[in-house]
């Protein structure tokens, strides 16, 4: 007997999220894009980010067509730029190898970059109504509380139990409707801290509600000490008011994103502005910190203001001079286009 599906249900008519912008229309290609966003990502903030995507790029076909410069432009802000680059790359596979379209084929779905096989279960059930079990975040955390499963999710051995579980709750009709409703559970009620257990539709049979367990579970990751790193970045501009931006390589954060030249202090910092232009300067901006998942980030500004309107360099793949008003179309890293943003308007 399916003990999740007809309570997680009713309880997903009366309070679930209908009006999301991906389901209506709800294309295999808007299911796609919005899944993708939502990894590592809340819905709120994924919104008004998708519906701007959309309107630049409503296809496939337009997404595929588009240079990566646009795509990560329209990305910038909601970071693991790597899903932006997967997404693009899947985009064109489609087009070679699909016919235009994302394929239904779960194999073949689950092959192409970025997606994997619960990324592709949501797409089937949701677009298609094909019965497909998903175990994103959301999920892992309701199924691990409802059955009081003790191990971090990423576990192998915990991961495979919530498999079975996935595949074993997932109903054989209201395949999109329940793959919503399961999702919005844990964004909603089920949430890390402080589950609204009292709401839940599931919480006569859930374990840990039952032995007082909701805030152990999920079990945690090992806590880890996240490293420093510092860098000083040179915002270099010359006397018409363009900034030298540097495309960062496809190694390490931010790979592919245009940004600003770095240095590892002041010297070497008012060495490399001297390549590129006659400066003077530097003037210290206000220091900042960027945290990824991995380390911390320091970052020192420095702005160098060129004397002469003759420049050193020419643009290239990889350094080119813009204006303010550019920008806007540039992949950029978040912190580094508020920076740019606030010496703009300074």
């Amino acid at each position: 007997m399916n003990a999740i599906a007809p309570p997680l249900l009713a309880w997903f008519d009366v309070h679930g999220r209908h009006d999301l912008p991906w389901q209506h229309p709800r294309t295999p290609y808007r299911v796609w894009l919005s899944e993708i966003m939502l990894q590592q990502t809340q819905v709120g903030t994924v919104i008004g980010y998708f519906q701007r995507f959309t309107d630049a790029l409503p296809s496939l076909a337009d997404l595929a067509r588009a240079d990566e410069d646009s795509v990560l432009a329209l990305w910038s802000g909601l970071g693991y730029y790597r899903r932006a680059r997967f997404l693009h790359r899947a985009a064109r596979l489609c087009m070679e190898h699909h016919g235009g379209e994302l394929p239904r084929d779960f194999d073949d779905l689950a092959a192409l970059p970025g997606i994997g096989r619960s990324t592709a279960g949501a797409i089937l059930a949701q677009a298609h109504g094909l019965r497909f079990p998903i175990l994103d975040g959301n999920v892992k955390r309701v199924l691990t509380r409802h059955a009081g499963i003790k191990g971090h999710p990423a576990q192998s051995a915990v991961e495979k139990q919530l498999w079975s579980l996935s595949e074993h709750y997932t109903p054989h009709q209201r395949l999109a409707d329940y793959t919503q409703a399961i999702m919005d559970l844990g964004a909603t009620v089920c949430v890390r801290r402080a589950p609204r257990c009292e709401v839940c539709p599931l919480a006569k049979a859930c374990v840990a509600h039952r032995d007082g367990l909701a805030a152990e579970l999920p079990t945690p990751r090992p806590a880890k000490k996240i490293p420093t790193r510092r860098t000083h970045m040179l915002v270099l501009r010359d006397t018409a008011g363009r900034i030298l931006l540097q495309r960062r390589g496809t190694e390490g954060v931010w790979s592919g994103l245009w940004s600003l030249p770095e240095a590892a202090d002041d010297a070497a910092a008012s060495q490399l502005a001297s390549r590129h232009a006659d400066c003077a300067g530097p003037r210290a901006l206000g220091a900042f910190t960027h945290v990824f998942s991995h380390f911390r980030l320091d970052i020192q500004p420095l702005l160098f203001n060129a004397r002469a309107t003759t420049r050193r360099i020419a643009d290239s793949d990889d350094l080119r001079w813009c204006d303010p008003a550019q920008l806007d179309a540039l992949g950029l890293p978040a912190p580094v286009r508020k920076l740019l943003d606030k010496i703009a308007t300074a």
